[in-house]
């Protein structure tokens, strides 16, 4: 008794058109933009009401529930429209959504969205769209308990999920590190996937640009299989406003054609790299085959003139496939002549009885034809290099060279001393080469490691203005000879001897002075760490063990052969670099093989 009814404090359209001239939040905005100008206005929109809040209030940021409710629907043909009715009005208007997949309000992400390959597809478009990405309390960490905003603890026993968390660390991470190339909307585009002739609206296909960089994303939002072409953009409001533009794929990468044009780019998801001529991207755009939550991040393009043909023949060979890696398969096509010759040179049915001979030879003038005859067989891979390095220096320097080299290595392999202390030190150099007094049959290090060492680690000899181990270092890395000596599998061998044989060339003279060994130096070579599979846990940088033992032996026996010929006092050259071998060994066990306490104890 006594209440008003409603009916007596309503007012009429009249009344409150009069009362409120402007629209209330109209006026905020203006106010805030004049006051306090630094200060960002979210709003949070009522269903599909986004627009209206950042077009005509004019707020800063609003929350896009759409793009989390549509995505979890597979609503995808509206959310592809709302997009599409953005770009035709103001492509800004994109940069003002928070896309989020949960809130306090919501269930958490993984209760909407699992944690298997729907997930991720929305978590990429999530980390791709222009805008700003909202990771909701702990999403990452795939926890389902639902966190109101009153909540000051967690209820529910969870566990982060570890697996759930390194997929983000290697997916999703990594794109939100490059929000410079997909937040912004001025060179955002929207394309249609046309598939059967008609467009798939289950595909989410866009492309952004940022200075050089370049992206294409495409995600289908379906428990399905399709396959069809992205060539077409959908329409897009001009920044004069004289109306609105559509772009072909080819114009939206900025991708220019010629008939010796090819574009290279690599998928974030998968980490392979594919190769399109350009003129078939700017007629046909580009086909794709999509599994169900299957997504696609392109990024580093880069374009390509082929000089010498090199390009179009991997092309053709790859016939769409996409790689590991492109340059490595390019030169295997470039490099075939140069590898086929030091493979041939190295080959064991060809190269195994000289080497016996040269081993097991009692007279030096044995020992010396022998050792012409073994040089002789790599006189075709040095004729090669010396046309790809354009160095002209005679062949048959460099294969005198190696001849000395062979003649060293046979008075490495019989080398004695009478002296206890020498003892040791060529029991482990005599095992490295193979010799006969020593328990290594299988000659793996001989085979595998030295032989290919000896020939190659002067290859630079061949360049008149002079030869360092970095250069010859540097011939194996630009014309990928790790390709065939990766394939002489020689039983023995030590782990990867591709990558061994390259790092003691670079590093052939550590040991080879009497100035101590420069650990640190060593140590800091990107590739020297790789080869130790140098990595962190748990905030401490741990190396591998038997690496190390390979790379310490590789060297012992790098500094050897290198001595061979020119030292006096040889055995005791040996021993000294034997025993600084064991001592670095016994240094990294006593690290416990944690790299920053191995060099403090150095």
């Amino acid at each position: 008794a006594g209440v008003p009814s409603r009916a007596e404090h309503s007012l009429s359209r009249e009344d409150f058109d009069r009362l409120f001239p402007q629209e209330f939040w109209r006026e905020v905005v203006d106010r805030v933009a004049a006051e306090v100008p630094d200060t960002l206005l979210i709003a949070e929109a009522f269903w599909l009401m986004e627009g209206y809040f950042v077009r005509t209030l004019g707020m800063h940021r609003v929350y896009n529930s759409a793009f989390m409710n549509m995505l979890k629907m597979e609503d995808n043909g509206k959310y592809r429209s709302v997009v599409k009715n953005v770009l035709e009005f103001n492509p800004e208007i994109l940069k003002r959504f928070v896309n989020f997949m949960n809130n306090p309000d919501e269930a958490t992400a993984v209760e909407q969205f699992g944690k298997s390959d729907k997930y991720f597809g929305v978590a990429v478009v999530l980390a791709t769209m222009p805008g700003l990405p909202m990771f909701g309390h702990g999403q990452v960490e795939g926890l389902r308990e639902k966190y109101g905003m009153e909540y000051r603890r967690a209820y529910w026993d969870e566990t982060p999920d570890e697996g759930f968390i390194r997929h983000h660390e290697a997916q999703i991470f990594p794109l939100l590190k490059k929000r410079t190339l997909f937040s912004e909307a001025r060179d955002f585009e929207l394309f249609d996937f046309f598939s059967g002739g008609h467009v798939n609206e289950d595909v989410l296909a866009y492309s952004n640009r940022c200075g050089s960089d370049r992206a294409l994303v495409v995600y289908h939002n379906r428990l399905a299989d399709t396959g069809g072409w992205l060539q077409h953009a959908a329409a897009k409001a001009v920044p004069d406003g004289e109306g609105a533009h559509r772009v072909t794929l080819a114009q939206a990468l900025g991708i220019g054609g010629g008939e010796k044009r090819f574009v290279r780019f690599r998928d974030h998801g998968s980490d392979l790299e594919h190769l399109q001529r350009s003129d078939d991207l700017i007629r046909q755009g580009l086909y794709l085959q999509l599994r169900g939550y299957h997504y696609h991040v392109f990024l580093d393009f880069r374009e390509l003139t082929d000089e010498d043909g090199c390009w179009d023949a991997l092309h053709r060979q790859l016939d769409g496939r996409p790689v590991a890696n492109l340059d490595l398969e390019m030169g295997k096509i470039c490099f075939a002549d140069l590898h086929r010759a030091l493979t041939q040179a190295l080959d064991p049915d060809g190269a195994s009885p000289l080497v016996e001979h040269l081993l097991g030879g009692k007279k030096k003038t044995d020992q010396n034809k022998v050792a012409f005859t073994l040089a002789e067989r790599f006189v075709p891979f040095y004729g090669h290099m010396a046309e790809k390095t354009g160095w002209n220096a005679p062949l048959t320097l460099i294969a005198e060279h190696l001849r000395e080299d062979l003649q060293g290595l046979a008075e490495l392999a019989t080398l004695k001393s009478r002296r206890k202390d020498d003892q040791d030190a060529l029991k482990a150099l005599h095992g490295l080469l193979g010799a006969e007094d020593s328990d290594n049959d299988a000659q793996g290090w001989l085979f595998g490691v030295l032989l290919p060492y000896l020939a190659l680690h002067r290859l630079s000899v061949l360049d008149r203005e002079g030869d360092s181990s970095e250069k010859s270092a540097t011939c194996i890395r630009r014309f990928l000879l790790g390709l065939p000596l990766g394939t002489l599998h020689a039983p023995g061998a030590p782990d990867r001897p591709d990558e061994l044989i390259s790092l003691l060339v670079r590093h052939q003279d550590f040991w080879g002075g009497d100035d101590p060994a420069d650990v640190g130096a060593l140590l800091d070579d990107a590739d020297v760490a790789r080869y130790l599979g140098v990595h962190e846990h748990e905030g401490v940088r741990w190396f591998n063990k038997e690496r190390f033992v390979s790379l310490t032996d590789g060297l012992f026996a790098a500094a050897c052969l290198n001595a061979a010929v020119e030292t006096e006092r040889l055995a005791g050259f040996v021993t000294a670099r034997f025993q600084a071998r064991d001592k670095l060994r016994r240094q990294a066990d006593l690290a416990g093989w944690q790299l920053d306490k191995f060099l403090q104890i150095v």
